[in-house]
């Protein structure tokens, strides 16, 4: 897959879902947030925080609430990408334009939009050894199969340390690069600092 650089070449990559993408974008600029391209798929933000993300897939489109677990979901739309795993992220899927109810999509994105002015989002637990994912990178799981079984197969030693990586960057630019980098050597299963261990 070529580097998306803008927003319109990633619904344009998505041709199969590009009427579907561009109805959920129209919903989602009727609002206050600001259109990014973030780790090669629209991210849309407030006051330069993630709030929802556009997703095209193979078998189905929609969107991503990086903080979606404060949603009320009152109408039992939304899924847990890896129930167990994911802490933060949800998702509202789609397997065809019928399945979009505009005034509910945008219910879910102004409450959202809400909960980000509250401050509400899960921070992260550096107690014990639990391995707390970045919603960047849980972002990037939920969307690849491979990567994911393959993050998965890493050792929870190797899982924090991808994870701490992740996280500490403070800029989005930083955690594109980031991200980038570590993609190849997820898949290979290696670890962040292996070559050192080596040594």
């Amino acid at each position: 897959m070529a580097k998306i650089k803008s927003v319109e070449e990633y619904i344009q990559y998505n041709a199969h879902w590009s009427e579907e993408l561009l109805l959920l974008r129209k919903l989602i600029l009727q609002t206050e947030l600001k259109e990014t391209l973030k780790w090669g798929a629209p991210v849309y933000t407030l006051d330069g925080k993630n709030v929802v993300g556009l997703g095209g897939f193979k078998n189905h489109f929609g969107i991503w609430f990086f903080n979606g677990v404060f949603l009320k979901d009152k109408e039992k739309a939304l899924v847990n990408a890896q129930e167990g795993k994911t802490k933060a992220l949800r998702q509202m899927r789609f397997n065809s334009s019928n399945d979009i109810k505009p005034d509910i999509v945008l219910s879910y994105v102004k409450e959202a939009i809400e909960n980000q002015k509250k401050g509400k989002e899960i921070k992260p637990n550096r107690k014990g050894k639990t391995v707390n994912v970045p919603s960047e990178l849980q972002s990037i799981l939920s969307s690849n199969d491979t990567l994911n079984k393959s993050f998965q197969d890493l050792t929870p030693g190797k899982q924090r340390e991808y994870c701490d990586y992740i996280a500490s960057a403070k800029r989005d630019a930083t955690k594109q690069t980031r991200l980038e980098k570590i993609t190849p050597m997820i898949l290979n299963g290696v670890g962040l600092n292996d070559k050192y261990k080596n040594c």
